[in-house]
């Protein structure tokens, strides 16, 4: 993560897309909270889950479906949602997809 300190850098760069996988970046971890870039090809996701903390979503590349408390939210570039915690959620990549995840420990 020292790689990323005092750095002008392209969120969305940091994590290349990979056929049929998941890639993911951590670029900050704290005792408070964490931010990770993930890149998703398309019809990859994460299933249904929970997390005890909020969760702030920033769109970087491409389109998602993101589904919180069975409502489902169609995310774009440039988009952000919030995950509040403790409410189930989901994601899946109508295309590609690139996304920072924010969360929030306290």
């Amino acid at each position: 993560m020292k790689e990323f300190l005092a750095k002008a850098l392209k969120m969305k760069d940091l994590a290349a897309y990979q056929d049929g996988a998941v890639v993911s970046k951590e670029v900050l971890k704290k005792d408070t909270g964490t931010v990770t870039v993930f890149a998703f090809d398309q019809g990859q996701g994460l299933s249904e889950h929970t997390a005890p903390f909020d969760a702030l979503v920033e769109v970087l590349d491409g389109e998602a479906e993101i589904i919180i408390s069975g409502n489902a939210h169609q995310v774009s570039e440039g988009e952000m949602i919030i995950m509040p915690a403790g409410e189930p959620h989901a994601l899946k990549a109508n295309k590609r997809f690139k996304m920072m995840l924010v969360m929030i420990r306290s």
